[in-house]
């Protein structure tokens, strides 16, 4: 299997803090990765340096064996979990304008059919619901019909209908050998698209394996739990992977 993304003891310090800490990965052609972890772990900040949003402090990234600010454009997808669009458009103008910044696209209403969004293509982004929202966000990164797509939590605030029906999007992606990296907080998710799960901890990466290696290594009766040190987040700073029998 050929390799699309190398990471190498990548590195991201904001302050003293590091974000990201010596964290290394590769993917092959046609996987779907998971990288799992609680708010605060590290998973946006990795993302960002893998894309070449942003220069990691140490180490190095490779996609498509360049640099990934070398990268042509139409060959990757990004999903942030900001999404600032422009002000008053309806979600089939907006997928549409991503489409234009693409030299070949493909047609934007055919992509909201495929994120059920069909019969609201004419509704105002802004007046769409929250998850609605986020599946037209999802569409955008499609339209370029990428080789390489990472969804940074795609299915935060999506309705469990809606989920369902994204995870058999990205389920019909990786059929067609789409390269697939998410984030995400839940483990159902992981779970069921991923080939391999990494699980991320305070920026390091905890472990990596299949699905099924997880569980046998965490399962049983025994938890992991991963929580994050930093006393700014409560909450969502814990989370308990594969508590099974």
């Amino acid at each position: 299997m050929t390799d699309v993304l190398v990471a190498e003891e990548v590195r991201k310090t904001y302050g003293d803090t590091a974000a990201v800490d010596g964290v290394s990965l590769s993917l092959g052609e046609g996987e779907v990765f998971a990288l799992v972890g609680p708010n605060g772990a590290g998973k946006t900040t990795f993302v960002r340096a893998l894309t070449g949003t942003t220069e990691p402090d140490s180490g190095s990234v490779s996609v498509f064996g360049t640099d990934p600010q070398a990268v042509e454009r139409s060959r990757l997808g990004l999903l942030p979990q900001a999404f600032d669009p422009p002000e008053r458009l309806t979600a089939r103008e907006l997928v549409a304008y991503y489409a234009g910044l693409y030299e070949e696209s493909r047609d934007p209403e055919a992509v909201l059919g495929e994120v059920g969004l069909a019969d609201a293509d004419d509704t105002w982004y802004e007046n769409l619901s929250g998850g609605q929202q986020r599946r037209t966000c999802v569409a955008t990164t499609l339209v370029n019909d990428p080789d390489l797509l990472f969804l940074d939590e795609p299915t935060t605030g999506i309705d469990p209908a809606g989920r369902r029906a994204l995870w058999s999007l990205v389920e019909d992606l990786a059929a067609d050998g789409t390269t697939v990296f998410l984030t995400t907080h839940y483990m159902e998710e992981a779970e069921r698209l991923a080939d391999r799960v990494g699980l991320l901890a305070d920026g390091e990466l905890a472990a990596v394996g299949t699905p099924s290696d997880l569980v046998a290594q965490f399962g049983g009766r025994t938890r992991l739990v991963v929580e994050t040190t930093d006393e700014a987040h409560e909450t969502g700073s814990k989370l308990t992977l594969w508590s099974r029998r």
